[in-house]
């Protein structure tokens, strides 16, 4: 499993890379990560009941995750033992790599971070609002440009992690079977994983195992921007510094990894307290840079980040080659 997995991630980050999910293809049967929602939306319709104590609903949480694993997870292992069989070692492992391709974001993330760049420069802060307000959370009207760019390459960092590097890690131990597995929690996390009275119980398993799923992902995101850094001659040291001091005082368990590694290698100051709807949220700033990051910043991210994907696909590479499958 070990060996195949390896092989499979790298050709997947290949294929996702070159062509991303083709869009006939979203039109014609839509996408994974849809249907998997559709499984969560369901569940949460079934099981997630106003009159229950939070102790129940946590307890039937914590079922519909088992049972969203369990059914994804499973039907991912049956899928891939009919495509190897019915096609063949290889053909099949290449099969699965493109079925791998459809869980992981790199291409279509730098698309939508791009976006927010070529808004700034195009239409000016109105722009950068509109484009920015479809990858993160916070209110964009209390945003100035620096708050644009800063938001932007705080959502590029995270979701490196999450919507990259994690998929690959999971893909790179369990197969195809584990991309999907850790897509399904990634998902529920951000259906449900809400700390909200209507989710704060019900999705509080979700919301815990996606942290922890996703602890060994931070890491090494952090750790492959800044190798990325050192072959950029941006400033690694900063970066490795930022994550040591700084990388603990994030709100989240992870984010601040990746963040902070940014941050550092960039010359910036990430995170810090930030507005959600009308809520100001607190949180610990990342690095001890410039708080005012420009449209530059913005595209040098965007570079670190390309190079980044690439020192991951790299080091995947090496492990298939070491393991005897590449």
């Amino acid at each position: 499993m070990l060996a195949s997995g390896f092989l499979i991630t790298v050709l997947a980050l290949l294929i996702e890379a070159g062509i991303g999910y083709p869009r006939f293809v979203f039109q014609s049967i839509s996408h994974p990560v849809v249907w998997i929602g559709g499984l969560i939306g369901w569940l949460d319709r079934v099981l997630n009941k106003p009159d229950l104590s939070d102790l129940h609903r946590r307890l039937r949480g914590a079922f519909a995750l088992l049972f969203l694993l369990g059914v994804v997870f499973g039907a991912m292992l049956v899928l891939d033992f009919i495509l190897l069989v019915a096609c063949g070692h290889w053909l099949g492992l290449v099969v699965l790599a493109v079925l791998g391709s459809s869980l992981l974001a790199q291409r279509s993330l730098y698309a939508h971070v791009a976006a927010v760049a070529d808004g700034l420069e195009q239409e000016g802060l109105t722009g950068g609002r509109r484009a920015v307000s479809q990858i993160v959370g916070r209110n964009p009207e209390h945003l100035d440009e620096a708050g644009v760019v800063r938001a932007a390459i705080e959502s590029l960092a995270e979701n490196f992690s999450d919507g990259v590097v994690a998929p690959s890690v999971w893909g790179a131990a369990l197969g195809v079977a584990g991309m999907a597995g850790y897509k399904a929690v990634n998902t529920a996390d951000s259906m449900i994983g809400h700390r909200t009275e209507k989710h704060g119980a019900f999705g509080w398993a979700s919301a815990r195992f996606d942290d922890l799923i996703n602890l060994p992902a931070s890491r090494l995101a952090a750790a492959f921007i800044l190798i990325a850094a050192r072959f950029q001659t941006l400033d690694w040291r900063s970066g490795a510094r930022a994550v040591w001091r700084d990388a603990g005082q994030h709100r989240s368990p992870n984010a601040g990894w990746p963040e902070a590694a940014m941050a550092g290698a960039l010359g910036l100051r990430l995170a810090g307290p930030r507005v959600y709807g009308t809520t100001l949220v607190a949180d610990g700033w990342m690095g001890d840079g410039r708080p005012d990051a420009t449209v530059a910043d913005l595209r040098r991210a965007l570079s670190l980040y390309r190079a980044a994907c690439a020192v991951q696909i790299g080091l995947i590479a090496v492990g298939a080659i070491a393991l005897g499958v590449l």
